[in-house]
């Protein structure tokens, strides 16, 4: 998957933009870590309980640039990309997903752009 300027996972109604406001320390701040060629990374679990290993994970990197983005939710080994929006099933999933970037869009790292 390729860096973009803006980014969203399928299925969701809501595309995302690096804020210009963004900094490297606010990235770190909120739990992304800088991966060895420079990009930073942030891994999250979208389950009930985060001590599970099972279930599905939001994965958001921004580039070292901090101009681009890409995100995906995984399964939980990472290996292939899930879209919890086509399910009902997945409510409380997609709740949590818009709570986490609402709550990075609120400390100033990511615009909301609504499709």
């Amino acid at each position: 998957m390729a860096f973009n300027k803006t980014a969203t996972v399928q299925g969701a109604a809501v595309t995302y933009a690096i804020a210009p406001s963004a900094k490297k320390y606010t990235l770190r701040d909120n739990g992304f870590t800088e991966t060895t060629s420079g990009n930073f990374q942030l891994v999250r679990p979208l389950e009930a309980t985060p001590q599970s290993k099972e279930g599905f994970k939001l994965k958001i990197t921004v580039a070292k640039d901090l101009q681009q983005l890409k995100m995906s939710i995984t399964t939980a080994n990472g290996l292939k990309t899930v879209n919890i929006f086509k399910d009902e099933k997945h409510q409380l999933l997609q709740e949590k997903f818009y709570f986490l970037l609402d709550g990075m869009v609120d400390r100033g790292l990511f615009v909301k752009e609504e499709n």
